[in-house]
């Protein structure tokens, strides 16, 4: 029987409301439009910053593994604070902490963008310790996504949620578009030069980092002024704590699996994200440079918005998403462990002719990329929609807390693992990752066998 469970984990200030039904709202389109709107805001200035960071780490004279560290920092501090801000969602509002959240990542990325200058005045040590503060910060400020997820669940009936919440990871994979290629430009010599007479530190790195800050400033300006509070229905309750979410998440069997999904996927996601730009750069068959790099990841972010924001809801209708999870899942674990390995499959391919640049072995990575975003976009809004279709409706924002969550632990121990094992083999970070994600396709068949 599918059903929605009453979970009774998390809200300081968490009411009953009928399960599955939406909040109360005039006008729950331009709401929902507002949140994702808000969310790509926030993606843009996060993907300004992905194709430079591995460059930016490497510009102090310190190994790939702190690359991995960095990631995991921030990981860290969002898995600590990622359920507190989802309880507080649920007891004060969805609106105060998607707001501050963005406050909190604009103060983020300007201290990020002064690891440059701290490092030359005061030696690299220094610059990377500034670094690690930035993103302890940002990623104790990055609730806002569940809060995000929350908000779109609470406005929108649970027939259509699958394809609501599709759209926020849509959101993500635009941010992915816009992001690095705006990265890309900033972090040229023509925009350094054109940025020399202003009042702020202009490195290829800094500067970057300084208009991350500006998308989270824009971002906070949206929600202030354009998103409304949903009508839920919030009365007093008990205090928890992180451990005892975690613990009553876990004992739900309807959540179990899908706790340990998000944790599965992220170790292994997360590794091949921190760790996908190093292999360009080094591989022989690649040799990208951050705006090669920041191209590539704009393709990436192209395949991902139109996988989510139009494939994912009319499968979902057609199919469910238990089904689209199962699929995605594989469709991931078959690309991570084929992504090392596309210089050697762009050997069996006949010329493509073209442009010089168009090698057989970039045509093969781009391919193995598409399959990768297709498994990616069918597997994340669909564990997003069967978390909201297992939860409460009062309870959105503590469950998407969690497992947020979980994908954040994830996220801490996915990178420093990847940059080890890509410092002894540069494609074992990609096979482990496949081999991680395939318990989930067994997780979510399981699950589907427990509810039919």
């Amino acid at each position: 029987m599918n059903r929605a469970k009453v979970y009774p984990a998390g809200g300081a200030g968490v009411g009953m409301a009928i399960a599955g039904a939406a909040a109360r709202l005039d006008r729950p389109r331009r709401a929902v439009g507002t949140v994702v709107f808000v969310v790509f805001l926030d993606l843009v200035g996060f993907g300004i910053v992905v194709p430079i960071l591995p460059y930016y780490v490497r510009s102090f004279g310190v190994g790939d593994v702190f690359i991995g560290l960095l990631a995991a920092t921030y990981s860290l501090t969002q898995f600590l604070a990622a359920p507190a801000l989802g309880r507080a969602s649920d007891r004060w509002g969805r609106r105060p902490v998607i707001t501050l959240s963005l406050a909190g990542s604009a103060v983020a990325w300007t201290v990020f963008g002064l690891g440059d200058p701290v490092g030359d005045a005061a030696g690299p040590l220094a610059g990377v310790a500034v670094l690690f503060c930035s993103r302890a910060l940002a990623g104790a400020m990055g609730g806002n996504i569940a809060a995000a997820q929350a908000y779109v669940a609470d406005v929108t009936p649970r027939e259509r949620r699958a394809a609501a919440l599709g759209l926020v990871g849509a959101s993500f994979s635009l941010g992915f578009i816009f992001g690095p290629a705006i990265g890309g430009a900033l972090a040229s010599d023509t925009a350094v030069r054109l940025a020399a007479p202003l009042p702020i530190p202009a490195t290829p790195f800094s500067l970057p980092a300084f208009g991350a800050a500006a998308m989270s400033l824009v971002a906070l300006a949206v929600a202030l002024f354009a998103l409304e509070e949903p009508d839920r229905r919030r009365t007093s309750g008990e205090r928890s704590s992180l451990v005892s979410d975690f613990v009553t998440a876990l004992r739900d069997p309807d959540l179990r699996g899908l706790v340990l999904s998000f944790f599965l996927v992220s170790v292994a996601f997360a590794g091949i994200q921190v760790m996908f730009i190093p292999f360009v750069a080094d591989a022989a068959a690649y040799r990208f440079d951050a705006a090669a790099a920041a191209l590539l990841l704009t393709y990436v972010g192209v395949l991902g918005a139109v996988n989510q924001g139009l494939l994912v809801g009319r499968l979902a209708d057609r199919f469910g998403s238990g089904r689209l999870a199962v699929v995605g899942a594989g469709l991931l674990a078959v690309a991570l462990a084929a992504l090392p390995f596309a210089p050697v499959l762009g050997g069996f391919l006949s010329s493509v002719g073209g442009p010089a640049w168009l090698t057989t072995e970039l045509v093969a990575l781009l391919g193995i990329l598409a399959v990768l975003s297709v498994g990616n976009g069918l597997l994340n809004p669909s564990l997003a929609a069967l978390v909201s279709s297992s939860a409460d409706a009062s309870k959105q924002g503590t469950a998407f807390g969690v497992t947020q969550g979980a994908g954040s632990l994830g996220r801490t121990v996915g990178p420093p693992v990847a940059a080890g094992l890509y410092a002894l083999a540069y494609w074992s970070p990609f096979v482990a990752g496949a081999v991680v994600v395939l318990p989930v396709v067994g997780l979510l068949l399981e699950r589907m066998k427990g509810r039919a």
